[in-house]
């Protein structure tokens, strides 16, 4: 091979040139190296952002369908080939319609309104209690130092222990059931809120303080906005966990409820009933932490939303 031939097989694109596109006669060969240039083609989701997130999002709700059904529907051949013991582990179907019979009777929803009026009470005077002392404690540093102590080692204290206590203060009852809801929440509260507030930006509240906001202004335009989205995550946080605190309490300390239904019919060998109950709990659960998740959404519109969707 000649040197000729060889300086013609090593040329590459010049910038501004397109691939393949070879130098005409007469242009140097040079002894430099040439640099390539690489043509990236957008795909398709960048050409359709919008159709690529409904096909992703269709994908994506497609399997958190299908993988529960596929379990039913192991559950369900497992009772009919008797691979498991019906009278313990009731097939899906039965559980359904016992769960359908006790809805049309009636006798269901006295315990679901039960469960979910003490839920609701609960979680609104946790919730209030929490985001006040977390607010302080997040932005004056003396009361935190005066409280987080003490806050702390009640934290840690697991919450039915606390169930005595109630009932001796308030007696049989919705209090006692109320008041650990409430308390549960407040914790999950109150700890979200106050890291919220402390991991506000120092330089969006130096920009507060040039434009000489007061401590009100301050908290509208600086702390609230800055925070809310972490406090929500606490609040969507408690109120699955509420849920789990009032079924446990009223397996212990209640005449009516999802968790006394669970308890009592477990206690008859009535294992459809108690499968109806637990199925309830976690629709329960499912609803009301998704409609507290909702509902952050539409208060904090500034806020990052799901990976991957798109900008409007």
């Amino acid at each position: 091979m000649t040197s000729e031939n060889t300086a013609a097989s090593a040329r590459t694109a010049r910038p501004g040139e397109h691939p393949g596109e070879h130098l005409g006669e007469g242009e140097p060969d040079g002894g430099s190296a040439e640099t390539t240039l690489l043509v990236r083609r957008p795909g398709p989701g960048e050409r359709d952002p919008v159709r690529a997130h409904r096909r992703r999002r269709a994908l994506e709700l497609s399997l958190a369908l299908a993988v529960p059904a596929a379990l039913i529907l192991l559950w369900q051949l497992a009772a009919d080939q008797r691979w498991i013991d019906s009278r313990i582990y009731p097939a899906p179907s039965t559980i359904a319609a016992d769960g359908w019979q006790r809805a049309a009777d009636g006798k269901l929803w006295p315990d679901v309104w039960a469960t979910l009026k003490r839920v609701i009470a609960g979680y609104a005077l946790g919730t209030a209690a929490g985001y006040l002392f977390g607010l302080l404690m997040g932005a004056l540093r003396m009361v935190r130092a005066a409280l987080e102590p003490l806050l702390d080692a009640l934290y840690v204290v697991p919450k039915l222990a606390l169930l005595p206590v109630f009932l001796n203060m308030f007696g049989l009852g919705e209090g006692p059931q109320i008041a650990l809801v409430a308390t549960t929440v407040f914790f999950f509260v109150w700890i979200s809120t106050m890291a919220a507030v402390m991991g506000v930006a120092e330089g969006h509240r130096e920009a507060g303080q040039v434009f000489g906001a007061g401590p009100w202004q301050m908290f509208r335009h600086v702390l609230l906005p800055a925070s809310l989205p972490q406090v929500l995550v606490g609040m969507r946080v408690a109120a699955g966990v509420a849920v789990l605190v009032i079924v446990a309490s009223e397996q212990i300390a209640a005449n009516d409820g999802l968790g006394h239904l669970i308890f009592d019919s477990r206690t008859l060998f009535q294992n459809d009933v108690m499968f109806v109950g637990i199925v309830c709990v976690a629709v329960l659960g499912v609803v009301f932490s998704e409609l507290v998740r909702f509902i952050g959404r539409r208060l904090t519109p500034w806020a990052p939303r799901d990976r991957g969707r798109p900008q409007s």
